[in-house]
């Protein structure tokens, strides 16, 4: 009986130092629930409930949630400052400011399905800036001469050329379609430098993009589509990727051929402060 008391006391006094009592998280942090599938399939509650799924659902949740706020801010909802005229006093013009979207692409989500997700956002007016890289801009064009094939993430990147792919990621693209690009890019090339020449046009890397929307022609394309709308993409490095060693063969041939940088910086500021 004296051991047995012992022990108890032993676990008693140890029992508070491994057992901490628990903070009370009611009202303070979601809880962890996931969607239920007796309700149906709404996929609008199915979306909402990432938020309480965890892991990188919840992320995806966030994503969502943020995304619908910039959706469904207006300038009315925030207070008049002290400072502002009258039209921006003015009830309907506040109702009429808008959140403005900036989207920015990495490249590899371009030879992705998800390209095609841009383009529907690019062709219904749900984005008003687009800024990515060079790849960003000449993966696009490239899928316009031929599709993408799932291939696998193991498979070795310097053996795919010898069967005439490129491997990006577990993606495999046809070197043909590469080869397409490059003959389809150069006459447009030609054509900008006539014109710098003839009419005094001053291409920026914006324009130039622009450009190239506009010559592929191509409802696939998301140039097409922010070329159609009037969406300016912005590319601060565009001399990277493929289209940049295209640029500089060109100039190799053409010194004189100029895609002025500084004029693309000016205008995304422009851009910027109209938007704001």
């Amino acid at each position: 009986m004296g051991e047995a008391k012992q022990d108890n006391d032993v676990l008693s006094s140890i029992h508070p130092i491994v057992f901490k009592e628990s903070e009370n998280l009611e009202g303070k942090c979601t809880k962890i629930e996931g969607y239920d599938f007796n309700q149906g399939l709404n996929y609008h509650q199915l979306l909402m409930s990432m938020v309480t799924t965890g892991f990188q659902a919840s992320n995806l949740g966030d994503a969502i949630q943020i995304t619908n706020q910039m959706l469904d801010w207006r300038l009315a909802d925030e207070p008049v400052a002290d400072d502002c005229n009258d039209q921006e006093r003015d009830l309907g013009y506040r109702k009429s400011v808008t959140c403005k979207v900036f989207l920015g692409l990495s490249s590899d989500v371009i030879p992705s399905g998800v390209r095609d997700i841009v383009r529907f956002l690019v062709q219904h007016h749900m984005v008003d800036v687009i800024v990515t890289i060079a790849d960003g801009i000449e993966e696009d064009l490239i899928k316009c001469f031929g599709p993408t094939y799932k291939g696998d993430f193991s498979l070795d990147g310097a053996y795919m050329p010898s069967k005439g792919f490129k491997r990006i990621g577990n993606f495999l693209v046809h070197e043909d379609n590469y080869r397409k690009f490059e003959d389809w890019i150069i006459p447009i090339f030609d054509q900008m430098l006539m014109e710098q020449n003839n009419e005094n046009v001053l291409w920026s890397p914006s324009k130039l993009i622009a450009r190239l929307g506009k010559e592929i022609n191509d409802e696939s394309s998301y140039l097409y589509w922010a070329y159609k709308n009037n969406i300016p993409v912005f590319c601060p490095g565009l001399t990277g990727g493929k289209s940049g060693k295209m640029l500089g063969f060109h100039a190799i041939r053409n010194p004189d051929f100029i895609v002025d940088i500084l004029q693309g910086v000016s205008y995304s500021l422009l851009t910027f402060n109209f938007l704001s």
